[in-house]
């Protein structure tokens, strides 16, 4: 008689609680894992395990790292005075995956969200404007996400900088590579037509 439950079903029940994962792609992963070589398990367990540890918050940026500072704030060829304003640190990723940029970041790690608990009061602007005038930044893009939180905390951002002497641009958002006109919902369709620029 089994009397040591379902370990298969609860690592399909853990892992289904990561985005992006359901229930068919789960199963997948444990049964990959089942049929890997048990060392690699224990490594996988033991990477997640100590995780929390191991990682931490720049003390500049905010991004994960393992260090004190990030490589990013670090490295002495990226542009200083350029500061790219982020909801979290995996749009830091999906930016420099682009390899479209080269000045800083600095990691929210919120929205405005007054339904969620964070209105003005609780946003960290603070650590924003000491930044920007403690490092000379002369010019911050706002690259929060294009929701309704993204667009009002680019908005509060905008406002809240008007007097500090700096740039502040907002990234464009438009109709994705490839994709069909007809099926582009109205709002990113507006901001494309917004943004559209010479040839």
């Amino acid at each position: 008689m089994d009397d040591g439950g379902d370990p298969i079903g609860e690592l399909v029940r853990m892992l289904v609680r990561l985005p992006g994962v359901g229930e068919k792609s789960a199963r997948r992963i444990a049964f990959h894992v089942l049929g890997a070589p048990p060392e690699f398990a224990r490594a996988l367990g033991q990477s997640v395990a100590t995780l929390a540890e191991r990682v931490r918050r720049c003390a500049t940026c905010g991004v994960y790292t393992s260090r004190a500072v990030c490589t990013l704030c670090d490295d002495p060829r990226r542009a200083r005075d350029v500061l790219c304003v982020v909801a979290r640190p995996m749009d830091v990723d999906a930016i420099e995956r682009t390899r479209a940029f080269a000045g800083r970041y600095h990691v929210l790690h919120c929205l405005l969200d007054p339904l969620g608990g964070v209105g003005p009061a609780e946003f960290p602007l603070e650590a924003l404007i000491d930044r920007i005038r403690g490092e000379g930044v002369r010019e911050v893009i706002l690259a929060t996400p294009p929701t309704v939180e993204g667009e009002a905390t680019s908005l509060y951002l905008a406002e809240s900088l008007r007097g500090l002497g700096v740039a502040v641009s907002r990234i464009a958002s438009g109709v994705p590579h490839g994709g069909d006109l007809e099926f582009t919902d109205p709002i990113t369709l507006g901001r494309a037509l917004e943004g559209r620029r010479s040839l």
